[in-house]
């Protein structure tokens, strides 16, 4: 099968990075996410936008990115909050409306994939001009803690490539990320893969109840069946 590759000219130096964080109730997780991601993408020398998308959390998440916003400055923390929980699928397409980057990230705020792992994804991107790169715990040197089949995976994708999938995808809660991988296969975009390490929530609960997983097994079933 031959890869589709996007037309974009190398402009490494223009590069920009918009990293999404869905949240809700990470008051305590929040501020150590922003600040590895600050970390890491400082040291990489990275041009890059943080968007934290909180689904009106009643733990005061929303304040807390408020002041993480006044510590580190509104260009690298943008704050595009909803009013209410309307899944993550739908969040993190809310994010990409407002990102500014020909990048963008997708990841949890919860510390289940640490963001030391990103400058790499963007080195595989580089190295291939892959449309898109995740993360994969089954090779190299990747591992699983306290993980399922549940949890999601950290994602790089062009910009484009990405509004391309969202336009495809149908599913709207945690199958949304399984499905954009598998759309992008259906497109013969090119994936990148970088053997990452998975670790159970550092803070809180976990977001899925009886309820969503329930959700979640439907979804599954209906992205097989229509894929």
């Amino acid at each position: 099968m031959s890869s589709r590759k996007t037309s974009l000219p190398n402009r490494d130096s223009e590069d920009k990075y918009s990293i999404l964080l869905p949240t809700y109730n990470e008051r305590e997780n929040l501020p150590l996410i922003v600040w590895l991601l600050v970390k890491y993408l400082d040291e990489g020398g990275f041009n890059y936008e943080i968007i934290v998308i909180d689904d009106g959390s009643p733990d005061g998440t929303l304040q807390v990115a408020e002041q993480l916003q006044k510590i580190y400055g509104e260009d690298k923390i943008l704050l595009r909050p909803r009013a209410k929980k309307l899944g993550l699928g739908t969040a993190y397409i809310h994010g990409m409306r407002h990102a500014t980057g020909n990048f963008i990230i997708i990841m949890d705020a919860d510390l289940s994939h640490h963001p030391k792992f990103i400058p790499e994804f963007i080195q595989k991107q580089k190295e291939g001009d892959y449309d898109l790169v995740s993360g994969t715990r089954y090779h190299g040197n990747g591992g699983v803690y306290g993980w399922d089949l549940r949890r999601k995976l950290i994602r790089l994708y062009k910009k484009e490539v990405l509004v391309c999938l969202v336009e495809r995808c149908v599913s709207k809660g945690y199958v949304f990320q399984m499905e954009m991988i598998v759309r992008a296969r259906q497109l013969n975009y090119s994936v990148g893969e970088v053997p990452i390490s998975f670790v159970d929530r550092v803070y809180g609960e976990s977001k899925l109840g009886g309820n969503e997983i329930v959700s979640f097994a439907k979804g599954l079933i209906t992205l097989f069946a229509t894929t």
